[in-house]
């Protein structure tokens, strides 16, 4: 039975995630910064366990309560939407903090003892905002690109060792938590100069033409660890596809 280790369980593609590799037989270690009980089905095949991405000691504590596993799945992050020029600094760097730190320092861990297996993929959770420029999303975008490069990179440099690396890149779902875990609001994000450019952007994330569902994300991230291939990309959801399509 293989064991799969999710970063940012508690809700959204994380938690979705957790469950359908759960429903698929494989023992789930589902992280999270507070873990909450109930969220999964009762089971002795998952296991809920803190973990802060961007604290070393968490991961080092996580990582061996959870022992062994086969797939690392990077998908802990945090949103901000807005104008670039109206966010703080400070903000920025927490994003990437999270966003790409927290998955390079959460891969850098577990790089050993996949080496030494010669066996183990670490599917990294990006965005569909790297496959076509989107506006009012630059500092999250450039987490994310940071991350898409990282992972051809590193595709490369662990593949003589047997382990696989991969990018699903999820596109735009109105009903997962995107900013909300976030000390910005997105309407301190607008200022009144902005507000006319802005205003039909936000019409269109209300109602966006396509749109991607949880379990389209969980079904790519399934796809990208059991997948033997060197593929790379898997795009996740109908926006996700027309956009990897059309670039």
């Amino acid at each position: 039975m293989k064991t799969v280790l999710i970063t940012g369980s508690s809700s959204g593609y994380g938690l979705e995630t957790a469950r359908h590799f759960h429903d698929c037989g494989w023992t789930v270690i589902a992280t999270m910064r507070r873990p909450r009980a109930g969220i999964l089905p009762p089971s002795d095949r998952i296991r809920l366990v803190a973990l802060d991405v961007t604290d070393p000691a968490s991961i080092a504590a996580a990582l061996q309560v959870a022992g062994p596993i086969d797939v690392l799945v990077n998908n802990a992050g945090i949103g901000v939407v807005g104008a670039f020029e109206a966010t703080p600094m400070a903000h920025v760097r927490k994003v990437f903090e999270t966003n790409t730190f927290g998955a390079m320092a959460m891969t850098q861990a577990v790089i050993p003892q996949f080496r030494a297996r010669r066996a183990g993929t670490i599917v990294n959770v990006t965005s569909s905002v790297t496959l076509a420029p989107m506006p009012l999303a630059a500092a999250y975008t450039a987490s994310k690109m940071a991350i898409e490069g990282f992972t051809g990179s590193l595709a490369h440099e662990l593949a003589d060792f047997g382990v696989r690396v991969k990018l699903v890149e999820p596109g735009y779902a109105p009903t997962t938590r995107f900013a909300e875990n976030t000390e910005v609001r997105v309407e301190d994000l607008i200022p009144e100069a902005y507000a006319a450019f802005a205003a039909p952007i936000f019409a269109g994330f209300a109602e966006p033409a396509l749109t991607t569902r949880e379990l389209d994300v969980a079904e790519a991230v399934f796809a990208a660890a059991t997948d033997g291939s060197d593929r790379l990309r898997y795009p996740a959801g109908a926006d996700a596809v027309a956009l990897a399509e059309a670039s």
